[in-house]
């Protein structure tokens, strides 16, 4: 499964959102039209996040490649709700035309998100931080380090996998041998 360019955390929060199966309502509840996933309330003004922290924060944010695992959610679902319209083929011109419409709501969610990733970012982090943290990001380095973060995650859960399978099996021979000395016989 590929990893998108975000750290890992972030990364397996997306795997998990995209492999999650939609949630199919009851057809008497799906002809009532659902309200959009309201804006949270204003949380309490912090004062330490001033507004030029809050941009370095959401620079960063953008800057890491964490915003670009929020590109491939709202894709997920919606690919998500064709299949299971599948067996429905009549629905297809008009949900891809909905699907279409819906796009510019979506792109504002993912903007919400982004401010609510971002809003993180300056409440873990000081301005003075964010400022070497988005140096970093714009340096060559700092580039490249996001351009092959996809594939360093992909080859870590492959590698992961693999040392996983290896230390399991491991364990399970030093487990026996030492139950063994202790007279215990472990299949």
């Amino acid at each position: 499964m590929p990893l998108h360019p975000a750290p890992a955390l972030a990364g397996l929060l997306v795997a998990l959102l995209a492999t999650a199966p939609l949630a199919t309502a009851p057809a008497a509840a799906q002809k009532a039209a659902p309200a959009a996933p309201a804006a949270p309330a204003p949380a309490a003004p912090n004062p330490a996040i001033s507004p030029s922290h809050f941009a370095l924060a959401k620079e960063v944010m953008l800057s890491s490649g964490i915003a670009r695992s929020f590109d491939s959610i709202v894709p997920v679902f919606s690919e998500q709700i064709k299949q299971a319209a599948v067996t429905r083929p009549e629905l297809t011109k008009d949900l891809d035309d909905v699907l279409a419409k819906l796009q510019p709501e979506m792109e504002l969610q993912k903007q919400r998100m982004i401010d609510t990733a971002s809003r993180i970012y300056a409440e873990k982090l000081s301005e003075a931080e964010l400022r070497d943290i988005a140096a970093f990001f714009r340096s060559p380095a700092g580039k490249r380090y996001v351009e092959t973060q996809p594939q360093v995650l992909d080859d870590m859960v492959q590698a992961m996998q693999a040392w996983t399978q290896e230390v399991s099996e491991y364990v399970m021979v030093r487990v026996r041998a030492e139950m063994g000395k202790r007279g215990h016989q472990m299949q």
